[in-house]
């Protein structure tokens, strides 16, 4: 009798981190993904961009692979597909806002030509081959048309939620269909994997609509132009402020490029409902009197370059910020973020501004499920087993330990790397994977590694120097110099003694290398390298980058 294949679940992103959430599920010689997220560089990453998965095992493994499907169109989520399907190009799967916000990045990538984006939703089925069936369930969660996804395998069904809540008063649309994962949940569910973001949080996470009637409480009497920053891509969000400020006679107009494609992409598939000469552009903005202006406005994580960021530090090109404007902060910052936007904050109140943000009042709510309502989740689909995703490590054992106390025998809380292989009757972790991180800088992807992240952080803590010879290929005399050159080490006018005495031991290691006969380049190099790095750390307590350069003539 043949042996039958194991079902594997093989997270490469997403585990221990909030960011990059990718999953491939794999049997026999299909494979299929679920998201294909990016992440932002933390404090330590000098320079970087942004941060994608290592797809290793999925390229060698191409052949297999026959559809990425996507929950929502988050960056978490979306973000990595250019650079992915530039490597590997297969079908992509999603509901309508998403493949909407795919196309847009696709187009300026060059890709969208060459990409099948297939539409599709809540509630549709793909089949892919015999092996796995893909069916789309409506969710709720902090951008329009999100879905969980249903995925039926040889041996069972294996829920996997993306980022979700439980909404029943959303904005647009129904809330999450719970009735259908309820069914799932009779049928018998093999796997669930949920969303672990807010697992800290007691209770429920608030509707949606409650950051409307707050928008519609502070917009009614105010005098002063109202400036609301919030995610792009919280097209509910965006709405509210939209009906807020038309309730009160206001023009609103957008800043941002994210924003503004966003907007563009919700208004054209009509995820956006804005009445007639409501949207003014921001170039018009000084034809109207400030108390009947909102500026809707990216930037609520205190990214350095947004439009919030550059309006704080008085450095954006149409929004001048003063004394008489309203500044509310529509989100919560992203772990990581605290201090950028404590920054910009700080920076508006120092201009005078009145700024509303989530310290001071219910300006935000959180798109991802607290704990009673990943407990319905769990209580609905009755998994065999619980894999925890979408979180930081704590995140992800707080969830596993919930699933324990309500009777779910058996939890893996996995790491990026993981495989997970599981039948009817049996689920054990068997191996792991290549799962690291790939760093995008400008045009570069993967150029930039840990040797050279280790260079920029020594570079900004304790700067450079240079030690530069020219000596004579016949004689081996030093024929010019040695010259040093200090960048972000110390300021050379007022430390000529100690730049003087770092020329004298290069020059020394170079005549005493002349006398013991070592003509060896990298040897001579070293011999100077060490030299002066010992005597500046003796003088300063400091490690500059040290670079000997030595020239032959």
């Amino acid at each position: 009798m043949a042996k039958k294949n194991k079902l594997k679940i093989i997270p490469l992103g997403g585990l221990d981190e909030i960011g990059k959430n990718m999953t491939i599920l794999e049997y026999g010689n299909e494979m299929i993904m679920v998201d294909c997220g990016m992440s932002f560089p933390d404090d330590d990453m000098p320079g970087v961009d942004l941060v994608i998965n290592d797809i290793s095992y999925v390229e060698k493994n191409r052949a297999k692979l026959k559809g990425i499907f996507l929950t929502h169109g988050h960056e978490d989520h979306i973000g990595g597909l250019p650079y992915f399907l530039k490597q590997i190009n297969v079908p992509v799967y999603g509901t309508q806002l998403t493949i909407g916000l795919v196309e847009h990045k696709l187009k300026e990538h060059t890709l969208l030509s060459k990409v099948k984006l297939c539409k599709v939703k809540a509630g549709n089925v793909v089949k892919i081959n015999n092996v796995f069936s893909v069916e789309f369930i409506r969710t709720n969660h902090s951008i329009a048309d999100s879905v969980a996804l249903a995925i039926t395998t040889p041996v069972g069904i294996v829920i996997h939620m993306g980022d979700f809540k439980i909404d029943t008063t959303p904005i647009v649309g129904e809330m999450i269909d719970l009735a259908r994962l309820g069914e799932l949940g009779k049928q018998g569910v093999l796997a669930l994997m949920s969303d672990s973001t807010n697992v800290e949080r007691p209770g429920y996470a608030m509707s949606e609509r409650m950051v409307g009637d707050k928008f519609n409480g502070i917009f009614k009497g105010c005098k002063k132009r109202i400036i609301v920053a919030t995610f792009a891509s919280n097209v509910h969000r965006v709405q509210q402020i939209i009906d807020a400020a038309a309730e009160n006679g206001r023009k609103v107009a957008v800043s941002g490029r994210s924003m503004e494609n966003i907007i563009e992409i919700s208004l054209l598939l009509g995820y956006l409902k804005v009445p007639d000469g409501v949207l003014i552009p921001l170039d018009a903005i000084s034809k109207y009197p400030p108390h009947k202006l909102v500026i809707i406005t990216t930037g609520s994580q205190g990214e350095p370059m947004s439009a919030l960021s550059r309006m704080a530090f008085s450095d954006h090109r149409k929004v001048e910020v003063t004394k008489d404007d309203l500044i509310i902060i529509s989100a919560t910052p992203i772990p990581g973020n605290e201090k950028s936007v404590s920054n910009v904050i700080n920076e508006l109140f120092k201009i005078g501004a009145e700024v509303i943000y989530k310290a001071l009042s219910d300006v935000h709510v959180s798109g991802h499920a607290c704990q009673e309502e990943l407990k319905m989740i769990l209580a609905l689909t009755k998994a065999k087993y619980f894999i925890p995703v979408h979180g930081e490590r704590r995140h992800l054992m707080l969830h596993a330990e919930i699933a324990e106390k309500m009777g779910i025998k058996k939890t893996f809380v996995l790491q990026n790397g993981s495989v997970l292989e599981l039948d009817q009757t049996s689920a054990k972790v068997t191996g792991t994977v290549p799962a690291g991180r790939i760093l995008v800088d400008g045009l570069g992807v993967g150029d930039v590694g840990n040797i050279v992240l280790r260079d920029r952080k020594l570079l900004a803590q304790d700067g450079l120097i240079i030690a530069v010879v020219t000596i004579s290929k016949d004689t081996g005399e030093i024929v010019s110099g040695p010259d040093v050159v200090s960048r972000g080490f110390v300021y050379v006018r007022e430390s000529e003694d100690l730049m003087q005495r770092i020329k004298d031991i290069a020059k020394g290691r170079i005549e005493a290398c002349k006398r013991a006969n070592i003509n060896d380049w990298a040897t001579i190099k070293t011999s100077i390298k060490n030299s002066i790095y010992k005597y500046i750390y003796e003088e300063t307590n400091r490690t500059p980058m040290i670079i000997p350069v030595i020239m032959e003539i």
